[in-house]
């Protein structure tokens, strides 16, 4: 299935877009079978509500990253625990930046997760895969994107460019192709604590052996009374763990489906 295709039906079935339809049919069923019609809107405020407000959006975050841990130095320190190479997702891409000349180049997201990934190389000196394609026709991939930053802007040297992937499915399997003709496994698999659960599953089943590193854990400074107020970004965290959650049931039915 093609990266537009897959997008498009999940824009219906994440929110706000899946909320304003739940909405929209309660609004137009008022006149016709109000039974029905006034709790699809109740439900629709009350979801949209619920998913707009940070103390909940935080806290399905949290569910999700609380499966997995941040990279300790006790592991990156004990040679028998430590991965053989660096690998680091991909993420979009800021089109057209026009501070850089009009160019492709790493999305904020990618950044964060280039950050962590430099910062890791300089403590392990294990050599680093960037991965990411162009599903959205990029002038450059996301991968060379990456490439480009890190060594330009963090002074890291990257070993492989896997960009010829559109998905985290299609990240494991390329990488994995580069990294066997290396010798390699294990790795260090580099992405934002929401994704690792995910990506994490893909990767041991692609074929490595995966310590994760994830980075961007959810935090909050204190609980206070605009914790549960509704805000945009917390909207868009809801809309990550719905993703997430989605990606995670689709990967394992396909899972099912190719093992019968």
């Amino acid at each position: 299935m093609s990266w537009f295709i897959t997008n498009f039906i999940s824009t219906f079935l994440l929110p706000p877009l899946s909320l304003l339809l739940i909405l929209a049919l309660g609004i137009s069923l008022l006149h016709r079978r109000r039974k029905l019609a006034i709790p699809l809107i109740l439900a629709a405020f009350g979801l949209l509500w619920i998913a707009s407000t940070p103390y909940f959006a935080e806290g399905a975050m949290h569910s999700l990253e609380s499966q997995t841990a941040p990279l300790t130095g006790e592991i990156q320190n004990n040679s028998s625990q430590s991965a053989d190479a660096i690998v680091i997702l991909g993420g979009g891409t800021y089109f057209h930046a026009p501070e850089y000349a009009g160019l492709d180049t790493i999305s904020e997201l990618v950044l964060v997760r280039l950050r962590y990934g430099a910062k890791l190389q300089r403590e392990t000196g294990k050599p680093i895969l960037v991965t990411g394609g162009k599903p959205l026709g990029n002038q450059l991939s996301e991968a060379q994107q990456m490439r480009d930053s890190l060594e330009q802007d963090f002074r890291v040297p990257v070993r492989w460019t896997e960009d010829e992937s559109d998905n985290t499915f299609e990240n494991a399997e390329y990488s994995y192709r580069i990294l066997q003709q290396a010798g390699i496994r294990k790795i260090y698999l580099v992405t934002h604590a929401w994704h690792m659960p995910r990506s994490a599953e893909i990767f041991r089943r692609a074929g490595f052996e995966v310590i994760e590193a994830p980075t961007a854990f959810t935090t909050r400074y204190q609980i206070d009374l605009l914790a549960f107020l509704p805000r945009a970004d917390s909207l868009r965290d809801s809309r990550i763990f719905i993703h997430e959650m989605i990606g995670l049931l689709w990967y394992r039915v396909k899972l099912t489906i190719s093992n019968n």
